[in-house]
């Protein structure tokens, strides 16, 4: 998961650049305290500036099963919307440079194809900021 090619399939299988396409990706923060950023494209979240923005000196990737308890949605298909709680979401300024995106709709082979101010609306308190390395 991750990989440029699986990336650049996911955007040419939604008539997009690779850039358009957003990940979610779950972090977990302490025993049940979980944050997820959305990061556009190639791009590689900065594990160093996210662990200053949250106040951590440790954090690690969620597994699958908590990805799966958290967010009800299987790696792979992860959207920050419609999450059966709510939760610490970051978006990384790659996101917001894109006029249109897609993400994960919860579905796997299912993605939501949209327009970003669409989707900054529907995270209302999410963090905007500069995450990735």
């Amino acid at each position: 998961p991750g990989s440029v090619t699986s990336l650049e399939q996911a955007a040419a299988e939604r008539g997009q650049r690779p850039e358009q396409v957003v990940r979610s990706i779950l972090f977990r923060l302490a025993a049940a305290r979980y944050a997820m950023v959305l990061v556009a494209g190639p791009s590689q979240v900065d594990w160093r500036t996210l662990r200053k923005q949250l106040g951590q000196s440790r954090l690690s990737m969620a597994s699958e099963e908590e990805v799966l308890a958290v967010t009800g949605y299987q790696t792979g298909a992860v959207s920050p919307l419609g999450l059966p709680q709510p939760l610490a979401i970051y978006i990384d300024d790659s996101v917001s440079s894109e006029e249109e995106v897609s993400l994960g709709s919860g579905l796997r082979g299912t993605t939501v194809i949209l327009r970003t101010a669409d989707l900054l609306g529907a995270v209302p308190g999410a963090v905007l900021g500069h995450f990735r390395s």
